[in-house]
């Protein structure tokens, strides 16, 4: 499977990512996070490939989340809850979200980007 970068293109850290993507000669297929969020199940299947808290998967930063209350409600919230809530608006996952089918990264950071992908 190609990577695919789930990126948001008002976003710095997202222009960021793609620069160095792209810099480094890493394929990827670019998805639009906010117009095409991931699925219920494909959120699933990253979380999953990720080994990270779902928790880390929320944009905490975002409008939408302080909006929701969500640093208050994620804590009793199921698993399924949180990737229904997920799947429903792009703008509430951390970005960018970059996934391969054995690899995951969120966020922008260039060390971790580095291990993570500048090998491929």
């Amino acid at each position: 499977m190609t990577m695919k970068a789930y990126l948001y293109s008002k976003c710095d850290t997202c222009r960021k990512a793609k620069k160095w993507l792209t810099d480094h000669k890493v394929s990827f297929e670019e998805v639009p996070i906010v117009d095409a969020p991931p699925s219920k199940e494909e959120l699933r299947r990253i979380w999953q490939t990720s080994g990270l808290d779902l928790r880390k998967f929320f944009n905490v930063s975002g409008v939408q989340y302080r909006e929701l209350g969500l640093k208050d409600k994620l804590p009793t919230m199921t698993d399924e809850e949180m990737l229904d809530l997920l799947a429903s608006n792009g703008k509430l996952i951390k970005r960018p979200l970059l996934a391969s089918d054995d690899t995951v990264t969120l966020g922008f950071k260039e060390d971790e980007l580095e291990k993570a992908w500048g090998g491929k």
